[in-house]
C-alpha cells in the first residue's frame, strides 16, 4: 500500500514537471526581450516620426510585449545603417532596421559603399508609400517666380547627405527646372536644413509637402518661402495645399527624362522600409510580420501617424514590399542618369 502511494505521488510529481516544462516551452518568443530599432537618420525629422508611430503598436501586437527602443545611425543616405543591419547586427530577431527610400535606390544604383544585398534582407513593410516633394526657396533670396529661379546662378540647395532622398529630389528639381550651376550643401538633419534656410546659409531645399504643413505651417501662412514645383508620388495624386504647383515631369524634355522621373517615383513608393538581417529565424520573422500587419490595420495607428507626421499613412504590407523590391525596373540607361543625380558629381547634361 505504501509502495502504491509512493508511486502515485511520484507520477503526480512527474506530471507536474511535464506541465511546468510545457508551460516554459510555450512562453512567447519575445517575452522578456528588448527589440532595438536602428534608424538610418538623425532624430527629430519626418522619417523618425514615421518610425515612432509604430512603436507602441508593435509592442501591443508582439506576443510577450517586448521592450522597444530606438537608436540612430545616420550616414550615407541610410547606407551606414543598412550595412550594419546586413553585416553586423545580431540575426536573432532583436534588431530591426528602418531606412528611408535610399535603401532601395542606393542598392539598385550600385552606389559606392553599399555592402548589402536587397534580395537577402527580410522585409516587414512600410507605413508610408505615397508622398509629395516640394521645391522651395527662402523669401529673402528674391526667387519669387520660376523665371527668377532659373535666371539665378549658384543657388545653394540644402540637404542631409549625398544619397538621401531629400538630396536626390532636390537634385531632380534642379536638373529638370534647369537651374544654373546649383550648389548642394549637405551635412544637416531635416530640421537643421529648415534652420539653415532661415539663417540664409542655403537658398532652397526640397521637402515633403506634409512635413512643411505640419512642422513649419508659418512658412505657408506668413509666406516666408516661395514654392516652385512638386513631385507627385504616385503621379496624378494632388496635394490639397500645393495643388497649384507645376508637377516636375512637365519640365522634362525627352522620354528618357520622363523615365528618370518614373524611376524616382518607383524608388519613393518603397517608403521607409522596416528590415531584418539575413538569417533571422523564421519564427521571429513571422511574428514580426504579423505584428506589422496588425499595426497597419489598427485605426489608432492611423491617428498616431497623422498626429506625428501630419500625413495619412499609406502602408505596404511585408509580402507586397518584398515583391515590389524584387520587381523594381532596372533599365541600365535610365539608372545611369539617375545615378548621376543621386551622386556628388555635376548634374547630367540635358
Amino acid at each position: 500500500m505504501l509502495r502504491k502511494k509512493l508511486l502515485t505521488s511520484l507520477l503526480g510529481a512527474l506530471a507536474g514537471l511535464a506541465v511546468t516544462g510545457s508551460g516554459y516551452s510555450q512562453a512567447p518568443f519575445y517575452q522578456g526581450k528588448t527589440i532595438t530599432i536602428i534608424q538610418g537618420r538623425e532624430p527629430g525629422g519626418t522619417g523618425d516620426m514615421r518610425a515612432r508611430s509604430v512603436f507602441s503598436f508593435l509592442r501591443k501586437y508582439i506576443p510577450g510585449q517586448p521592450t522597444i527602443i530606438t537608436e540612430f545611425m545616420p550616414g550615407g543616405g541610410g547606407r551606414k545603417a543598412a550595412n550594419h543591419i546586413f553585416r553586423g547586427a545580431p540575426a536573432d530577431g532583436t534588431v530591426i532596421g528602418n531606412v528611408g527610400a535610399g535603401l532601395i535606390a542606393n542598392a539598385v544604383l550600385g552606389q559606392t559603399g553599399v555592402q548589402y544585398d536587397l534580395a537577402k534582407l527580410a522585409y516587414l513593410g512600410t507605413p508610408n508609400s505615397a508622398s509629395h516633394y516640394v521645391f522651395l526657396s527662402r523669401q529673402e533670396a528674391g526667387l519669387t517666380s520660376l523665371e527668377k529661379l532659373r535666371a539665378a546662378t549658384g543657388v545653394r540647395i540644402g540637404a542631409q547627405t549625398v544619397g538621401h532622398d531629400i538630396y536626390i529630389n532636390g537634385r531632380m528639381f534642379a536638373w529638370l527646372l534647369g537651374l544654373k550651376e546649383p550648389r548642394f550643401v549637405t551635412g544637416y538633419s531635416g530640421p537643421e536644413v529648415d534652420a539653415a534656410l532661415l539663417r540664409g546659409e542655403v537658398d532652397a531645399r526640397a521637402n515633403i509637402a506634409d512635413t512643411i504643413a505640419h512642422r513649419t505651417p508659418e512658412w505657408i501662412e506668413k509666406r516666408l518661402v516661395n514654392f516652385h514645383s512638386i513631385i507627385e508620388i504616385p503621379k496624378g495624386d494632388k496635394h490639397p495645399r500645393f495643388a497649384n504647383l507645376p508637377e516636375v515631369e512637365t519640365f522634362a524634355k525627352t522620354d528618357r527624362e520622363r523615365q528618370v522621373v518614373a524611376l524616382n517615383r518607383a524608388f519613393r513608393l518603397g517608403g521607409s522600409p522596416f528590415i531584418l538581417p539575413p538569417g533571422t529565424p523564421k519564427e521571429a520573422t513571422e511574428i514580426l510580420r504579423e505584428a506589422f500587419r496588425k499595426t497597419f490595420g489598427d485605426p489608432e495607428f492611423r491617428k498616431e501617424f497623422k498626429k506625428l507626421t501630419g500625413d495619412d499613412p499609406t502602408p505596404i504590407m511585408p509580402e507586397t514590399l518584398e515583391k515590389y523590391v524584387r520587381d523594381l525596373p532596372r533599365d541600365p540607361d535610365t539608372i545611369a542618369i539617375f545615378k548621376k543625380l543621386a551622386g556628388a558629381d555635376p548634374l547630367p547634361a540635358r
